[in-house]
């Protein structure tokens, strides 16, 4: 008690809705929710080009769940997502001092490391997490499944991949998520939020973000 929070994370849309608050889209019909799931993406991205075509626009036509969400919105709702979006509440900040820091190392430095984390995270139970799913036969559609590392993972446990092919796939996918939320943080966040690309040590595995809350109340 009487602490100053500490807030550290590296998911852009987690910071963004803690500070700006969140869209209140209704309760999706359950009906609809299904009947959307059930396409194909290729089908969702054509059916939200007709029916929300900026929402389409700005999304990227393999991006399964954000298209399917933006689809099953406008259906259920009768509103595009963006209308929503408009009205958002419920965030912090407007009622606290926040002191930002964006963490953003070199990057040859930081792809090391996201490798070298891959690797221990193989060796510290990673593959028997992904035998736990497989062995519940769950959709392979779900975000679980598809999580970076798991879809490698299970393919080399399938056969289909030897490991050394399961390890440069993982390692780059990483590295490719990586590189998103770096392009996240560099453009979204304030122009006057701090960058700083020389702070930071050995124990840095991705990019940071760290908010020091200094009052509850401005």
């Amino acid at each position: 008690m009487g602490g100053t929070p500490i807030l550290v994370g590296g998911t852009g849309l987690y910071v963004r809705t803690l500070l700006e608050g969140i869209a209140p889209v209704p309760n999706i019909d359950p009906a609809i929710r299904a009947e959307v799931r059930a396409l194909s993406v290729a089908d969702a991205y054509a059916a939200l080009s007709r029916e929300d075509a900026p929402a389409a626009g700005r999304l990227r036509p393999s991006d399964t769940t954000r298209v399917a969400r933006a689809l099953e919105v406008v259906r259920s709702t009768g509103r595009p997502l963006a209308d929503w979006q408009r009205e958002k509440n419920g965030g912090i900040g407007n009622i606290v001092h926040l002191s930002p820091l964006l963490l953003l190392p070199d990057s040859d430095w930081l792809a090391t490391r996201i490798d070298a984390r891959f690797v221990a995270m193989l060796e510290s139970g990673a593959v028997e997490e992904v035998d736990a799913l497989i062995a519940r036969d769950l959709d392979p559609a779900l975000p679980a499944m598809r999580a970076i590392g798991v879809p490698e993972i299970a393919a080399w446990r399938a056969g289909a991949l030897s490991r050394d092919e399961m390890v440069d796939r993982a390692q780059a996918a990483s590295r490719q998520y990586a590189k998103r939320q770096r392009t996240w943080f560099r453009h979204q966040p304030p122009a006057e939020w701090k960058r700083e690309r020389q702070f930071y040590d050995s124990h840095c595995i991705n990019i940071a973000t760290s908010f020091l809350i200094d009052g509850l109340t401005r």
